[in-house]
């Protein structure tokens, strides 16, 4: 059982993260109260009846009225509107942070609306999969995850204590906690996470599209390859639509990237330069091999080890 650090916990929006963030810091009790809000009648109809928060609130502004961390676990751009409608109820010297996988226009979006006396700490928990709402969340979600903090450069020592008690929460819940600059988390994460995205994205749409190949052969026949990709491109829409959108500049520069290297590819193809091709593939494996070393192999939780021991 860890100290508790927060004494109201509301998290605005429970799909997968938002539901884990919430069983992850029940089971450790880092929080006292927890309140919901969810823009869905049908998810919030489904916390009531598990019964992981305290309040299930009909109204955003109900469930951040006195607390002490808000977390926004909604897609990217609708987290400015959010945090617009609940600001003037917020408490001051709360902490106010999210869970999105773009950093400097949520930064830029909860800056203009969050009032003076409340900190700002945006923040990317690395770990997810493709399944979604309430009951998709679990309690080891983040273990030995990284989580990523963006916050601002400032002397203040009110802010420097907001920060290092959000960092203590988050390894509280198991993860691995990293600083860095907005922009430079969304240029990382436009390389890792983003642009395999849209390539899967496109990839199955290709597939899909082919007339030379049905439906039916695209599924039946799915080789190990196609099977990844059609899992990434499972992800929300919606979230990945937000996503796209407010990280566009990293993403078309990566994107930029990635397309002279394919075209390098594929003539090295044409041309029968197998030399080439091995020495990609080669240097590409290794970089495979130190995911692994990492612990970072897979973004899916163990769930049968989740539902069998509880985060203490």
């Amino acid at each position: 059982m860890s100290e508790r650090l927060y004494a109201k916990l509301a998290v605005i929006g429970c799909g997968l993260i938002g539901s884990s963030v919430i069983l992850a810091a029940r089971a450790v009790g880092v929080v006292g109260r927890i309140a919901v809000y969810d823009a869905s009648p049908a998810a919030r109809g489904r916390i009531r009846e598990l019964g992981f928060a305290d309040d299930v609130a009909d109204d955003p502004r109900d469930a951040v009225r006195g607390a002490d961390l808000v977390i926004f676990a909604t897609p990217p751009l609708s987290i400015g509107p959010a945090a617009a409608q609940v600001a003037d109820v917020l408490k001051p010297g709360a902490t106010v942070t999210d869970v999105g996988s773009v950093k400097a226009a949520v930064a830029e979006a909860l800056g203009k609306v969050v009032p003076a006396g409340v900190f700002v700490i945006p923040g990317h928990p690395i770990a997810g999969a493709e399944t979604s709402g309430p009951d998709a969340g679990f309690a080891t979600l983040f273990r030995d995850r990284w989580t990523i903090l963006t916050p601002r450069i400032t002397d203040d020592p009110a802010y420097a204590e907001a920060l290092a008690r959000l960092t203590t929460f988050w390894e509280a819940l198991g993860a691995h906690v990293d600083v860095m600059d907005e922009r430079h988390h969304d240029l990382v994460l436009a390389v890792t996470s983003h642009l395999p995205h849209l390539i899967a994205y496109n990839i199955v749409g290709t597939a899909a599209d082919l007339e030379e190949v049905t439906r039916g052969e695209v599924i039946k026949y799915s080789a190990g390859g196609f099977r990844d990709f059609t899992r990434i491109a499972a992800s929300d829409p919606i979230m990945w639509r937000d996503v796209f959108l407010a990280n566009k500049d990293a993403v078309l520069e990566i994107l930029g990237r990635f397309t002279e290297d394919l075209q390098a590819l594929s003539r090295a193809i044409r041309w029968g330069e197998g030399d080439k091709l091995q020495e990609l593939f080669t240097r590409t494996r290794e970089i495979r091999r130190g995911v692994i070393d990492a612990g970072q192999e897979t973004a899916e939780p163990d769930f049968g080890r989740q539902r069998r021991e509880p985060l203490v």
